[in-house]
């Protein structure tokens, strides 16, 4: 449920694009009129070296494989909450803290959130630190990662608290229709925490600051500017800190939106690619998608909730000896709400990464348009193809790939830029 609900809040704070970052753009091939829109593509692809290719299929398909152990993990997790009574004597012990029935969700989801996070701690260490420094993705050290490891426990010790005692407040006065109403204060938690990442939560692990290269700035205003965005400055984030991937976007909602490029990209790309990329986060502005990925994930949600709504009582009813609660509205049945939603989430991969590629290659249309660099766009895509596989089966794409693959965005770049010229 963790990862299911980080993934959302991400998604809606940062529509980005993010790649290790070479230092200059591979040389445009020929006029794609001339050669063909297939044969111009193919001949980007063919600039990256075979082991640049292989190393970054291994990364990419070993990612796969861990989605499914962070999914199994963390459901052995659950249900060792569940089969050995702790999450009962969980439930048990902030009843003692406090008789404040609404209070006790909270200081429930304390101690879940510290227990599910310590016995996760491996698993994270190898995702997020070894297996990242592996593939040269990481440029901080143990200690600054575990760092970041810790600001993000805080936030979600104080937001997950906070969403807690709002659900189990919905459960307990909502009766059956408490997963609509559920979904709805989800979603608003959600909105909630894209309108003020921007100011207040994403400067928790970086630094921001106004971007100093007046050239870069002024285009990417300019830009702005001719689509409708009201921006007065684009800010620069010390990403490098961290990765050594390039990354922008348009960010924040209902007043806190703003533009945000990291180091890497400044120091990496070439102009074109940088003025490409900003066109395509200038996009998911200009169409609206962090409001209709709202609406999306709220069909997803409620829907999610309902199937929890159903599963909960015939599952609680039949191990009730053993996990010693009943009813949806006790703290201790957390674990048991996390893994059918959780599983549900999962299941549902392929939809979730259809519903943000097609937002994505949406906004590389727009950002073609906008920016009219197609072989600026194609350098960005060849360095997101330093982590992520640059030319899967079509299956493949539709399962795993939560944005178009490299061939999709060199081909439709290839396309413009040959239409251009008819």
């Amino acid at each position: 449920m963790n990862c299911a609900f980080a993934r959302l809040v991400m998604c809606l704070l940062l529509f980005g694009v993010a790649a290790p970052a070479r230092a200059q753009g591979p040389p445009p091939p020929a006029h794609p009129a001339v050669v063909g829109v297939g044969a111009a593509t193919d001949a980007y692809l063919a600039t990256v070296p075979a082991e640049a290719r292989a190393r970054s299929d291994a990364y990419f398909e070993g990612g796969y494989w861990l989605t499914l152990w962070q999914f199994l993990w963390s459901s052995l997790v659950l249900l060792l909450l569940l089969q050995t009574g702790l999450s009962a004597r969980f439930r048990d012990a902030t009843a003692r803290a406090t008789r404040a029935v609404w209070l006790q969700p909270a200081l429930y989801w304390v101690a879940f959130l510290v227990f599910t996070s310590v016995l996760g701690f491996p698993l994270a260490v190898y995702a997020g630190f070894f297996r990242e420094h592996q593939y040269g993705h990481a440029t901080h050290t143990f200690g600054a990662w575990f760092g970041d490891e810790l600001k993000a426990l805080g936030l979600g010790l104080l937001l997950g608290s906070i969403l807690i005692l709002a659900l189990y407040a919905v459960v307990r006065r909502m009766g059956r229709t408490w997963w609509l109403w559920g979904a709805a204060v989800t979603m608003a938690f959600v909105a909630f925490t894209a309108t003020i990442g921007p100011l207040y939560l994403a400067p928790i692990f970086n630094t921001y600051r106004p971007l100093q290269n007046a050239t870069v700035r002024d285009r990417i205003l300019r830009m702005a500017h001719a689509n409708g965005i009201a921006a007065s400055e684009v800010w620069e984030v010390d990403a490098s800190r961290q990765t050594t991937r390039i990354s922008a976007n348009v960010s924040g909602m209902l007043g806190t939106e703003r533009i945000t490029l990291n180091d890497n990209l400044l120091k990496r790309a070439s102009p074109a690619a940088v003025e490409a990329v900003m066109g395509h986060e200038i996009g998911h502005y200009v169409l609206n998608h962090v409001y209709e990925m709202l609406a999306y994930f709220a069909v997803i949600i409620a829907l999610g909730f309902a199937v929890t709504g159903w599963a909960y009582p015939r599952l609680a009813a039949r191990y009730r000896t053993r996990w010693r609660f009943e009813g949806i509205a006790d703290p201790a049945g957390l674990p048991l709400i996390a893994l059918i939603f959780g599983a549900y989430m999962f299941l549902l991969t392929p939809l979730m990464n259809t519903i943000i590629r097609t937002n994505e290659y949406e906004a590389d249309i727009f950002g073609l348009n906008a920016a009219a660099q197609p072989d600026g766009f194609a350098e960005a895509a060849l360095l997101l193809g330093d982590y992520r596989k640059l030319d899967p089966s079509a299956l493949e794409e539709f399962i795993f790939f939560d944005h178009p693959s490299g061939r999709t965005r060199i081909r439709a770049a290839m396309q413009w830029k040959a239409n251009q010229h008819r």
